[in-house]
């Protein structure tokens, strides 16, 4: 039997890395709310890294970039594809 994926406010995140950051230990912390560690871990690096638990919030500058020549990529495809259509069309008057 699989565990329900669970999801966590912010404000619930922001309140589990205070106690962190306070001292408390972090098996006691996921002992205590049922949480993995690997969830905890990421919540701390994301917190201390930029304040926020949003994944866009914490690429890194490459990441962005990659994310954004993507983009932009398939916009240029897009508009050769028009362009293609287009020469095609004016090609048959």
């Amino acid at each position: 039997m699989s565990k329900k994926r669970r999801t966590f406010t912010t404000d619930f995140k922001k309140q589990v890395v205070a106690l962190y950051e306070n001292g408390k230990g972090r098996q006691d912390i996921v002992s205590e709310y049922e949480l993995t560690a690997s969830a905890l871990d990421r919540w701390i690096t994301q917190f201390q890294q930029s304040g926020s638990f949003k994944e866009k919030d914490n690429r890194s500058p490459e990441e962005q970039e990659l994310m954004e020549l993507r983009k932009r990529n398939k916009q240029l495809e897009m508009e050769v594809d028009i362009l293609k259509q287009a020469a095609l069309i004016m090609g048959r008057k």
